[in-house]
């Protein structure tokens, strides 16, 4: 009786086994990354987290406020900016003089993000100024 079940049971696991395919994907390759890619892509991040710590700080936060800003969706703007404008603000926070207050960048930030709020809402993606008129 077990010979009868057996045979047909083997005979199905091998047809399964010949029906799948073991291969491995040919999708993979492994190339050689230049240092130059390397480090365009660290030097965004750093850029990223560069702005974003100036953002986290207090009295940036208060001068936001002031003018307007919600700060958490100043936080999502700069986390959708590209890399080459990730570098331009970076660049301008790092020309700012030692020991300096700071308050030129402050407003520097305040006018990138309000220009960057402002050209969102001429293009109809957001709605967060009252004065831009709606088509």
């Amino acid at each position: 009786m077990l010979r009868k079940v057996i045979k047909p049971m083997s005979c199905l696991v091998i047809l399964g086994f010949l029906l799948f395919d073991f291969s491995a994907p040919t999708m993979a390759q492994a190339q050689l990354i230049g240092t130059d890619a390397v480090m365009t892509v660290k030097a965004a991040e750093g850029n990223r987290g560069k702005v974003m710590a100036f953002l986290d700080r207090e009295d940036v936060q208060q001068a936001m406020v002031a003018q307007g800003v919600d700060v958490s969706e100043a936080r999502k703007r700069v986390a959708s900016l590209s890399e080459a404008e990730l570098a331009k603000v970076a660049q301008a926070m790092d020309q700012l003089p030692a020991g300096g207050d700071g308050l030129g960048a402050v407003i520097g930030a305040i006018v990138l993000i309000f220009l960057v709020l402002l050209i969102t809402d001429i293009a109809g993606l957001t709605n967060v100024f009252s004065f831009v008129r709606q088509r």
